[in-house]
């Protein structure tokens, strides 16, 4: 994988920038902010499409498909039943193998439920999906649904659309180390120093929509974002410098005493 570019299955991005699209003030807006991300790749709820719009038009017409690949989700879904269904669904409709998969377990934290997201992850790689499953920040459970064949893996780095940031950062540095598959941080980034944490890890991408779309400007967040991703990635290549408890001088007295002797 080259360091300039993403694989994710058969797909190559140069963007580490996924967002989504909802909660946007107006599909305009939405637009602008995708424009301004750089991202290439943009995640749809397949069950919030509405086909009943007065003027015939649906979120999907909004979505350029010669610049953007669309991610469709399950979310949702709170069976592996619900999800598998939905991610045929949205093979039909959208003709691609692409499927972020969100098992939710729990109404009030959205978390995932881990059992199911296997469940629905072995029988959508059996199918010829690839397969972006949501899941939380377990070393053990991103390692299972590796191991099943999903594409990548995307621990929570807390709760969708709470914008606390990376909860903890320890477990999302563990899942990286452990995997070989991207790993893509989703749910909870909330501004771009969020961003820039997260990809500081060394995580290979972020999926990020509330954080944008609900920014007072959408706009310029959605900018902020770009450049976030490419500054925690290049920092996470340089190496950062070795903490230290105390001052070591910028200018050392040895080389003060050079100087002078010259």
């Amino acid at each position: 994988m080259s360091t300039n570019t993403i694989r994710i299955g058969r797909y190559e991005l140069t963007s580490r920038l996924i967002v989504g699209t909802g909660k946007y003030p107006s599909m305009e807006v939405m637009q602008a902010a995708h424009a301004a991300s750089g991202a290439q790749m943009v995640t749809v709820a397949i069950r919030r499409i509405n086909l009943d719009n007065a003027d015939g038009r649906t979120l999907l017409d909004y979505i350029d498909r010669e610049r953007y690949l669309i991610l469709p989700n399950t979310a949702g879904c709170y069976s592996a039943k619900d999800a598998v269904l939905t991610a045929q669904l949205a093979r039909e409709l959208l003709g691609t193998d692409l499927i972020k998969l969100e098992v939710i377990g729990d109404a009030q934290t959205l978390h995932p439920d881990t059992r199911e997201t296997l469940a629905a992850a072995e029988q959508l790689v059996g199918d010829g999906f690839t397969v972006l499953p949501y899941v939380g920040d377990d070393p053990i459970a991103c390692k299972q649904l590796e191991e099943l064949g999903c594409a990548a893996v995307m621990p929570l780095a807390a709760p969708i659309g709470s914008g606390l940031g990376v909860c903890n950062p320890y477990s999302i540095a563990i899942i990286k180390e452990r995997a070989k598959v991207p790993v893509i941080v989703d749910a909870g980034v909330g501004t771009a120093s969020d961003a820039t944490i997260a990809m500081e890890i060394g995580v290979d991408a972020l999926l990020m929509n509330t954080g944008i779309a609900r920014a007072r400007d959408p706009v310029l967040m959605a900018e902020a974002m770009k450049h976030a991703v490419i500054a925690g990635r290049e920092a996470f290549l340089a190496g950062r410098m070795e903490k230290r408890l105390y001052a070591d001088a910028s200018s050392p007295m040895r080389d003060l005493i050079s100087a002078q002797r010259l």
